[in-house]
């Protein structure tokens, strides 16, 4: 097998790339997948973003992202983002679901909300041959950014729609602390809700802005082969997507970047 064959760079790994060069550098290479993200995506254009992958070849492994439903227009933007992602060929939106609402300390009741607000998606998705992929990010953003903060919890919501609507993102950064999430993973895999599977490094110290405090891999304290063997075992074999935030890559060559990326991926 290819060894590259199941490998996907996430566009934001590589943001000061533009588009057409990360596409260009990804056929060069031969990186087969790419997840994209609506901004730049509504920055290139829709229509045109969809024919430049597909006229390289690239398989769009996902679409971020969904979710934040906090505002009484996150239905309506969530449907244009299923859209988005039917167009662009990928079978997969990826959900940050969102946090606490303004002035609320009730957990309980934002992860209630973003039940509700799933259930109202779910059937649109399904129609349109997208699955939405509940993204739990670690607790710290808890507050402002995702009240799911655990496999577990993503999964207590998902279990409530078909698992070729709603499934799960397994996101190494935000779950390799949790010691319960390695039977979280053979749950979900059982069940056929791995929708994706994406890879970054935890390193310290975090950086003062922790949202792109995500390591290079195997520059940090997860074991990557573990996880990856962990997901298998559980079932999943499609794409490994590597998504980066991180401020020092990002005032790199994103070529380089891109390049040492795919060397790292190699060596898991």
């Amino acid at each position: 097998m290819n060894p590259l064959s199941r490998f996907s760079i996430n566009q934001m790994t590589v943001k000061q790339l533009p588009l057409p060069e990360l596409v260009e550098q990804c056929v060069r290479l031969g990186v087969p997948g790419i997840g994209l993200w609506r901004e730049p995506v509504h920055a290139y254009g829709l229509e045109a973003t969809a024919k430049l992958v597909r006229d390289a070849g690239l398989t769009v492994t996902t679409l971020c992202r969904g979710g934040f439903f906090t505002t009484a227009t996150s239905l309506d933007d969530n449907r244009a983002a299923i859209d988005e992602a039917s167009a662009l060929g990928t079978d997969t939106l990826v959900l940050v679901s969102g946090g606490l609402a303004p002035g609320s300390r009730d957990l309980s009741a934002a992860r209630a909300r973003i039940t509700e607000a799933i259930a109202e998606l779910a059937p649109y998705a399904g129609e349109r041959g997208v699955r939405l992929a509940i993204e739990p990010l670690h607790p710290m953003y808890a507050s402002d950014r995702c009240a799911v903060s655990t496999l577990d919890q993503a999964l207590e919501i998902a279990e409530h729609f078909p698992a070729e609507q709603v499934g799960v993102t397994v996101d190494t950064y935000h779950l390799w602390w949790d010691d319960r999430a390695p039977a979280a993973v053979a749950r979900a895999g059982a069940a056929g809700r791995i929708h994706t599977f994406q890879l970054a490094d935890w390193t310290t110290p975090l950086p003062a802005g922790v949202l792109n405090g995500r390591g290079q891999l195997g520059d940090g304290a997860i074991d990557l082969r573990a996880w990856c063997d962990l997901v298998e075992e559980a079932g999943y074999t499609g794409p490994i997507e590597v998504e980066l935030f991180n401020d020092e890559l990002w005032a790199r060559d994103g070529v380089e970047v891109l390049e040492e990326t795919l060397t790292r991926f190699l060596r898991i």
